[in-house]
């Protein structure tokens, strides 16, 4: 998160007795939906809030443990969850999250506690079931796992979540035969879930029956289009199919996802290797290097491709690189000593040969005093169906120099939390963000690049107004820095005691910007609509009020939100703002001809408005044109928004 500093703030009135007056319901309840809205960190502050009110009450305490386990902080959730049940141990479902946790963090044995202490509770609970044959195979008690399997899928037959979780343990303890009929089951029942699929993909890889493998990794994909792994590793099932094409679209599209994925770098680089294209299997491995200098197997394949189209002395360097960090590595000492062949210096050539030789000879003299190297691969994990802890034989490590790599195991997947409360999973998914809305802020926004200023004549006006001693600025929407949440409670507890007795639009306008600012959007919006009432043409709180519904997403009140900022531009109409968070409503809602308008219109009162010719250039992408998209991106560079470049780096 973008950290923020806060500018002294008005003076502000004792805070009283403020959070023994606190409604406790009232701030969980706000808590709960900044959750669903996926912002943790700010829903823990308010469980703060409510645990500093009645520090009795164990609902707080859980919910800060579900926020904080979605934050991955597994060790400060599971603590939350045992003073959650301190207050009220017949709390449940806190069991269940405290299991889970647990296991996160390899406390397996005591998960399965939580698990049994839940089951006396409620014998037949569907997920505790689940969580504690989880939790058994993990600790590979499979007889105990079986027999809890046993009870969950008697009780529950169509719960496809038990069937994937068996086959995947049995995976784990190398039965694929029974895996394989349970996530099969599971596929049956749920076609739609992704998880089934993709561990029966990992077992007929492991049988090469690469056909089959296909069919369940093209499932996923249709499933979940925008995951990075599931085209990593269908190029490598493609490869296998001897779809070289169809492997090189993959690495491709993976590369359009994240373009530092050095798994589909790798493979491309050796894919291109193959049909000697030299150039760009050098290229992808140079991009490699220099987002992870210490891939050794990155090194070696730029040695190889070196050595192949003559450059000796590069590929000799290379060599050399290798042989420092792993001087037992002997296939670097024989590659060396071709490279010194092709120079014609015999002796050198010579000399690296025999230590080769050398070394080999005395591994197998006494493999146990002299091993050889073995560099790990880290451009990925070898899918080559071994176990990961079983011995590879030296033609094995040559090979896996040169073996394309896929993203880990499905068996290898973490478990997911189930639960009914409300709030969105994290995604994996990559998106391409358009440059933000603007809003209104009691925080100056970071330094910018960006060549175009937030000038916005009202709020200059009002600050030189001085109405209330607190200072506004426009900035582009962020995140509230963790360390600034205090302080703004506080100024809106002060100002909210201002406001009550007040009949200045100047007091409401400010508390509505604090308010959401806290992502409190219905206080936010009442406080700004009372600014409103007593001052109608107020352009500030009209473009506050507008971008407070553009948050929301929900399509009554995002027309309400163009409404308001066309009331905006009425009173101004260079507020080139408005235009720019108009055509982000726009782009939202995919109608890109409106968005373009709207941008046109921004760019039309200020060309060099940076983030307006960043977003008509993602809008231009979106229809196609992708000459005009380059040009407006291009030009978003050179005014200062960094992410262009980067975008157009993908494109080329």
């Amino acid at each position: 998160m973008k950290r923020f500093c806060l500018s002294v703030l008005l003076l502000l009135a004792p805070i009283l007795a403020a959070m023994a007056q606190t409604d406790a319901s009232q701030v969980i309840n706000i808590g709960r939906n900044v959750m669903s809205m996926d912002d943790y960190m700010l829903a823990i502050q308010y469980f703060n809030q409510a645990i500093k009110a009645k520090p009795y009450l164990a609902e707080p305490y859980f919910l800060r443990a579900y926020a904080k386990m979605q934050l991955e902080d597994f060790d400060g959730a599971e603590a939350d969850c045992s003073l959650s049940l301190e207050r009220n141990k017949f709390l449940v479902e806190t069991y269940r999250l405290r299991g889970f946790v647990r296991q996160q963090i390899g406390k397996d044995s005591l998960a399965l506690l939580d698990y049994n202490e839940g089951l006396r509770y409620n014998p037949q609970d569907k997920y505790f079931l689940f969580y504690k044959g989880v939790a058994q195979g993990e600790l590979k008690q499979y007889a105990d796992a079986d027999s809890t399997f046993a009870t969950l899928l008697s009780l529950y037959p169509r719960f496809d979540d038990g069937y994937a979780a068996r086959g995947r343990m049995n995976v784990l303890r190398g039965d694929t035969i029974a895996a394989l009929a349970d996530v099969s089951r599971a596929v049956e029942i749920a076609p739609t879930s992704i998880q089934p699929h993709l561990i029966r993909a990992d077992i007929l890889v492991k049988r090469h029956q690469w056909g089959d493998a296909l069919d369940d990794i093209n499932e996923a994909i249709k499933l979940r289009p925008h995951e990075a792994d599931y085209y990593l590793n269908r190029a490598f099932i493609r490869y296998n199919l001897d779809d070289f094409q169809g492997a090189l679209a993959d690495y491709n599209y993976t590369l359009e996802l994240e373009p530092y994925n050095t798994g589909a770098l790798f493979n491309r680089a050796l894919l291109r290797y193959e049909v000697r294209d030299f150039r760009r299997a050098s290229a992808d491995l140079e991009e490699v290097l220099r987002i992870e200098p210490e891939n050794f197997h990155a090194l070696f394949n730029r040695g190889l491709i070196a050595l192949e189209s003559g450059s000796y002395n590069q590929a000799i360097n290379d060599f050399q690189a290798i042989a420092r960090r792993y001087p037992r590595f002997h296939p670097a000492f024989y590659a060396m000593a071709e490279a010194y062949d092709k120079l014609g210096n015999k002796t050198l050539a010579g000399r690296s040969f025999m230590h080769a030789e050398d070394l080999i000879r005395a591994y197998v003299k006494d493999p146990d005093k002299n091993p050889l190297d073995r560099p790990a691969i880290r451009a990925g994990e070898a899918n080559d169906g071994r176990p990961a802890d079983s011995p590879e034989s030296e033609e094995e490590v040559m090979h896996r120099f040169n073996q394309l790599v896929t993203a880990g195991h499905a068996a290898d997947t973490q478990l997911a939390y189930n639960d009914r409360i409300k709030g969105r999973v994290q995604d994996r998914d990559v998106a391409i963000d358009l440059e933000p809305s603007y809003m209104v802020s009691v925080v100056a926004g970071p330094a910018s690049l960006q060549a175009a200023s937030n000038y916005f004549r009202e709020i200059d006006d009002f600050n030189a107004a001085a109405y209330i001693g607190q200072r506004l600025y426009l900035t582009p929407a962020s995140e509230v820095s963790p360390d600034s949440f205090d302080t703004l409670f506080s100024l809106a507890e002060a100002l909210s005691e201002t406001a009550e007795h007040s009949s200045r639009a100047a007091d409401w306008l400010v508390l509505g910007v604090v308010r959401a600012m806290l992502k409190d959007h219905e206080a936010a919006t009442r406080a700004l609509s009372r600014a409103l009432e007593l001052m109608p043409d107020f352009t500030i709180a009209l473009m506050e009020r507008a971008y407070v519904a553009q948050l929301s997403g929900d399509p009554l009140r995002l027309n309400g939100a163009i409404a308001d900022y066309d009331a905006a531009l009425a009173r101004n109409p260079r507020l080139l703002f408005a235009w720019h968070n108009k055509g982000n409503i726009y782009y939202s809602t995919h109608d890109y001809t409106s968005a373009l308008t709207a941008y046109n219109e921004a760019l039309a009162i200020d060309p060099s408005f940076g983030p307006a010719l960043y977003n008509r250039g993602l809008t231009y992408l979106r229809l196609g044109n992708r000459r005009q998209a380059f040009t407006d991106l291009s030009k978003a560079g050179e005014y200062g928004v960094l992410a262009a470049y980067n975008l157009l780096k993908r494109m080329k």
